[in-house]
């Protein structure tokens, strides 16, 4: 079977024992705090799982795209080395939401493994959960009972906490699971090792394919296990791992999964696969992360310098490295790989063949800038100069941190010196780095405390911004010192961030309107809406006035309705490959980033504008449809945003069926017309392929109007009332432009005088020329075109110059090359003891340095200390 067959072969098991088919959720997690990455099939469900949301589907199967490179499940280092950990991993999953539980989940893993997929019975080993005393949690006999229906009891073997039971961080749902496991060795292998004894022993060739997870409880802040409201089954196979097992294959990378991207890089390397283990690994590591820099960037996520976007970023480079040092790619390569892998998945994940070009351009960018870097590193080590023979630690972190220099690497090229790394010195900082990077983001969050019970919120916020409520449920937060309060509502007008929206501010009143607490912020955790605020109300119980701030909302409306419209005149202008790429709407201002090859020209966005602002004076009335069948939004040709997950039905925004159609969560204003007007104030560069448009709207376009018109106002009584300011302004600049010719020659005259001046007034001190002297010259260039003359002109020179540049005492010092190679001379080092005296400092190269600082009068001692510097 293909791939693509085994995969469909899941699917439609599933389907036929009545489960719904769900698409992937986005590989990049939008909102839950606790996650940056998609790192298990139930993530998506995990609001079900806590009873935080209501159930649509009790069956549900699906492909869920992983990645697990940090955090709990960090599986980065050993990518590419072994034959079965990847960054990006398909998880195939079976779900059941309070339907049916160990029964069906154990019976149905057998019959797809063993009659659909046809793995022979004796290769398979199944585990069960043994118990743990300390959490008071008894043996799962009911699995162990079940398994023996279907499987000999020599494989059937129990499994501690570690193995076999299950939890997905320190806190959340959790439960006991029970693993499939199958034995890939060869017969002569099994008769000398009994198979039972390698399960979860790291064995390659014993390995894990599927696991049946049976959620039953909910870790607490406490460590404690609470019942959930329901017991659910949450299964995962690894379809990478599958596929291997099925084509009867050693690793998951001889697959046709990953074989057409290695056969690829082969190729165009000129490198055999399977020649020589360090190039294996090479490949390995190209055709496992190109997956997961694809899909991530396709989800909405560039690589950048923090969070998310560093971890895409690094693994980007992991994979360059590998190909620059063992497969000799010394130019951008690995974005060539895009075009063959959304081939590969047409008809899979398409979000990936639709921005094929933007994902290789993104790509392409990131190579070209790490190559770079890399070999500004690569000559950083060249001129190290190593003590005893040792690079120290730090070095060693410097280059693996800043120049993405791989341990490994560094201990290679050490090596070909005869140095070695101390590598207990790199650990250590390392550790550093992340105990402080793990200290900047520590959230400490308590359980919540029920107020009243009840099994979700309501969001209410499109029709109303001030209802009477409840509380349901609260918890306390600290981070960065600060404590803070988070409240969920029964019913709840303020809108949760999200999509680019800010969340609403505003009030919760008591009932008798007397007393308020402040609500600072709203965000959205696994689809609950999250209320913050700096205290709690004296009293939890009773009814609330929830009062969004509306002022605030209004112009944030104002801002996201118009960056529809932007979008909208961005597709008309510049074509229909604009896509939002990110986007920030609040009272200030819009940002907006999207999808484009180049520069939009000043003509382009006066276009853009224009187009805008006539859709503002038409008064467009909002079109709002809720809960519409999602494929019936997509037929009428919505735009959709690639990286959104969007549930069956969905909210469409619609100004004027022709021109701006979109599937948007966030809160609008009824008519176009009260947004006034639109006016960009700045478009720039993103990363490769996206620009960013930020533009005003409403009271703040007016006062940038008022604003111009009152510089405008002033500009004019500065040009005596002109009225023609682009020939008055024209003028002066020409004006400007003679009188600067005029002070250069003028310059250029003092320097050729003094020039002359100072040559026949050189000391002679012990073979060296000494020139100590204060020069009275406009700028700094003007100094350093004297000293160079006077280097070209005098042999052995040590010259020391004194001057202020715009009332600041400056120094310079200039030596004849030959001193610095021949006598050890250093102008940096010289300039920056002689910058003591006038409180600064300085530097440059070794023949040539600038100092500054603040103290005048020690101008006078710095030449004074001149002659001290000759040896």
């Amino acid at each position: 079977m293909t791939a693509k067959e085994i995969r469909q072969a899941f699917l439609g098991f599933f389907e036929s024992k009545q489960h719904h088919i769900v698409p992937s959720a986005p590989i990049v997690v939008k909102n839950d705090p606790t996650l940056m990455f998609t790192n298990a099939g139930m993530n998506q469900f995990k609001d079900l799982f806590l009873g935080e949301a209501a159930i649509k589907y009790a069956r549900v199967a699906d492909t869920q795209r992983c990645l697990r490179v940090s955090g709990k499940h960090n599986d980065l280092e050993e990518v590419g080395i072994d034959t079965y950990h990847h960054t990006m991993f398909e998880m195939l999953g079976n779900w059941s939401f309070g339907d049916y539980f160990k029964k069906e989940a154990i019976a149905w893993s057998w019959e797809l493994l063993t009659e659909v997929y046809k793995i022979p019975k004796e290769k398979l080993y199944v585990t069960y959960f043994e118990g743990d005393e300390k959490e008071g949690l008894a043996k799962d006999q009911e699995a162990y009972d079940l398994w023996k229906q279907y499987v000999d009891e020599s494989h059937i073997l129990p499994g501690n906490k570690k193995d076999n039971f299950w939890e997905m961080g320190d806190t959340g749902p959790c439960g006991p699971c029970s693993e499939i496991h199958v034995d890939c060795r060869t017969d002569e292998e099994k008769a000398l090792v009994n198979g039972a004894t390698l399960v979860n022993a790291d064995h390659p060739q014993v390995i894990e394919i599927w696991n049946n997870v049976f959620m039953q409880f909910n870790r607490l802040k406490d460590s404690s296990l609470q019942s959930l409201p329901a017991k659910h089954v949450d299964t995962g196979m690894g379809f990478e791992r599958l596929v291997r097992v099925l084509q009867d294959k050693t690793s998951n990378y001889d697959t046709d999964v990953f074989q057409p991207l290695i056969q690829f890089i082969a190729e165009k390397s000129g490198i055999k696969y399977g020649a020589d283990e360090k190039t294996d690994i090479a490949m390995r590591v190209m055709a496992d992360h190109i997956r997961a820099i694809s899909f991530v960037i396709a989800d909405g996520q560039l690589p950048s310098n923090n969070k998310a976007g560093y971890v895409i970023r690094r693994i980007l480079r992991r994979a360059v490295r590998y190909a620059y040092t063992f497969l000799n790619f010394k130019e951008p390569f690995l974005n060539q790989l895009v075009p063959l892998l959304s081939e590969q998945f047409k008809g899979v994940f398409d979000d990936l063949i639709s921005q094929q070009d933007f994902v290789q351009k993104v790509i392409l960018e990131e190579e070209v800038a790490f190559l770079r870097t890399l070999s500004t590193g690569i000559q950083r080590f060249e001129k190290y100069q190593a003590n005893h023979n040792v690079i120290e630690g730090n070095f060693a972190f410097e280059l693996s941190d800043t120049f993405g220099f791989p341990i490994d690497l560094t201990e290679l090229m050490a090596k070909e010196k005869g140095w070695i790394v101390d590598l207990a010195g790199y650990e250590l900082a390392l550790k550093k780095q992340k105990d402080d990077s793990r200290a900047a983001t520590a959230i400490d969050t308590s359980d919540w405390i029920i107020v009243n019970a009840d099994d979700q919120s309501e969001f209410v916020g499109y029709d109303d911004l001030e209802i009477e409520t409840e509380i349901l449920k609260y918890r306390k937060v600290k981070a960065k010192g600060k404590e803070q309060y988070q409240i969920v509502l029964r019913q709840t007008p303020f809108y949760a961030e999200s999509g680019g929206q800010v969340g609403d501010t505003g009030r919760l009143e008591d009932h008798s309107r007397q007393f308020w607490v402040d609500i600072t912020d709203t965000k959205k955790e696994n689809g609950l809406t999250v209320h913050f605020t700096d205290i709690l109300p004296d009293n939890l119980e009773g009814k609330f006035w929830a009062v969004v701030d509306e002022d605030k909302r209004i112009l944030t409306e104002d801002n996201h309705s118009a960056t529809h419209l932007l979008h909208a005149a961005l597709k008309k202008v510049l074509g229909n490959h604009v896509n939002q790429k990110g986007s920030l709407v609040n009272a200030d201002y819009l940002r907006f980033d999207f999808s484009h090859f180049s520069k939009v020209t000043d003509e382009e966005l006066a276009e853009i504008e224009v187009m805008v602002n006539q859709k503002i004076r038409a008064n467009i009335r909002l079109k709002e449809q809720r809960n519409v069948p999602y494929q019936d939004a997509i037929d009428s040709g919505v735009t959709a945003l690639f990286g959104e997950k969007y549930g069956d039905f969905v909210r469409m925004i619609t100004f004027d069926d022709h021109f701006s159609k979109e599937l948007c969560g966030g809160t609008h204003v009824k008519a176009t017309g009260q947004i006034g007007s639109f006016k960009i104030i700045s478009e720039s560069a993103v990363a490769a392929g996206v620009r960013r448009i930020e533009a005003i709207t409403a009271d703040k376009a007016e006062q940038f109007f008022l604003d111009q018109r009152k510089e405008l106002a002033q500009l004019k009584t500065l040009l005596n009332g002109s009225k023609d300011l682009a020939a008055s302004v024209q003028t002066l600049l020409e004006e400007n432009a003679k009188l600067k010719k005029e002070i250069e020659k003028s310059t250029n005259e003092r320097v050729e005088n003094l020039k002359h001046e100072i040559v026949h007034h050189v000391r002679g001190i012990r073979g060296f020329n000494l020139i100590a002297r204060h020069i009275d010259l406009p700028n700094a260039e003007a100094v350093k075109n004297l000293a160079f003359s006077l280097k070209s002109m005098i042999d052995n020179l040590v010259l020391v110059f004194t001057s202020e540049i715009d009332g600041k005492p400056s120094i310079t010092v200039m030596l004849s090359e030959h001193l610095v190679k021949d006598k050890g001379l250093n102008a940096s080092n010289i300039v920056r003891e002689l910058a003591k005296e006038i409180q600064g400092g300085g530097g440059g190269q070794p023949f040539y340095a600038t100092a500054g600082g603040k103290n005048g009068a020690g101008l006078k001692a710095v030449l004074e200390k001149a002659e001290t510097f000759i040896p």
